[in-house]
């Protein structure tokens, strides 16, 4: 072939388009739904296997495994220019690897004049206004100035904020929710008890221990967001998924040595069970292990307390229509 020998082709094909893109592009990958995929911050149908690098660009019908294949059908460079590039021959095109991000400093969102719409979701989520407004008093809940997100804080034993979530308050379309830049997991999202306790329950997200705590109406043990759970989907193989001990939950033992019992809250559907299983196993013995996950199946606290309040609130309705 013109300008470039059969060797240097193959030479070139010798580097995969994942560890291409690792290299060179760290920055366009994004985690995909997928288990062990990726895709590309700016073309959410192109998607690539992390151990097999094999990619396909659904949009343009394209697919290939190798970073010339990559550079010539998705970046449109000239197949004799890429393989120059990938054989260090024309280095200029490809830049030096990309310095890693520093990580942004945490800082909590402003807040907004008031509470307002973080009252009024919250509510009509099943929440109690007496649990809304203990956690708003606490400063570990208030209502962004900018999107009027929830915003759900986790403080230090100092009372200084190291973790928030954000969670929309506008019930259309997907809802939107994130942690702040620069939280620490270590501090997730928690509610304290009323006096002294030596009960842990754990929860998969922080509107699920407002929910619990409505629901159960008693503020007798600490109360704490795991920030999400690492389980596998349905239908994956468990066993080529490992646990790993939270973090939320493994900081949150080590500031309290006081803990005997952890009452396991996770949602009640595959992920969660088999989360409660694995949480179950790995802090058995040193604890009590209570499992309570909500019964019924498929959802989780927060759905069991909207559900609550829907039918009480239908059965305001219907008494005062007559």
């Amino acid at each position: 072939m013109p300008g470039v020998t059969e060797e240097q082709i193959i030479a070139a094909r010798r580097m995969t388009a994942i560890e291409f893109l690792r290299r060179y592009r760290p920055g366009e990958l994004v985690k995909a739904d997928s288990r062990g995929e990726f895709e590309l911050r700016e073309h959410d149908s192109f998607k690539i296997n992390e151990e097999t690098s094999f990619w396909h660009w659904k949009s343009r019908d394209a697919g290939g495994r190798s970073a010339l294949d990559y550079l010539v059908k998705v970046e449109g460079v000239k197949f004799v220019d890429a393989v120059l590039a990938l054989c260090e021959e024309n280095p200029c095109y490809i830049p030096p690897p990309s310095q890693p991000e520093q990580e942004k400093e945490f800082a909590l969102p402003p807040a907004s004049a008031n509470n307002r719409r973080v009252f009024a979701y919250l509510l009509k989520r099943g929440i109690s206004r007496k649990v809304i407004e203990a956690c708003v008093r606490a400063g570990i809940l208030y209502e962004s100035a900018d999107y009027h997100n929830a915003v759900f804080v986790g403080k230090d034993e100092a009372g200084t904020a190291r973790y928030a979530f954000l969670r929309g308050t506008y019930t259309k379309g997907k809802p939107f929710k994130a942690e702040v830049s620069g939280s620490e997991k270590q501090y997730c999202f928690c509610l304290p008890p009323k006096g002294t306790t030596n009960r842990l329950a754990v929860y998969e997200a922080a509107i699920e221990t407002l929910a619990h705590l409505t629901l159960e109406g008693t503020a007798d043990k600490w109360r704490l967001s795991l920030g999400g759970i690492s389980a596998p989907k349905e239908g994956e193989q468990p066993r080529s998924f490992s646990f790993k001990k939270p973090l939320a939950l493994d900081a949150f033992l080590k500031r309290h040595p006081e803990i005997e019992e952890i009452e396991i809250c996770t949602n009640n559907d595959f992920a969660g069970r088999w989360a409660a299983e694995h949480l179950e196993k790995a802090y058995q013995g040193k604890y009590s292990m209570v499992k309570n996950l909500p019964e019924k199946e498929g959802c989780d606290y927060a759905d069991l307390a909207k559900e609550r309040y829907e039918k009480q609130t239908a059965r305001q309705r219907a008494a005062c229509s007559r």
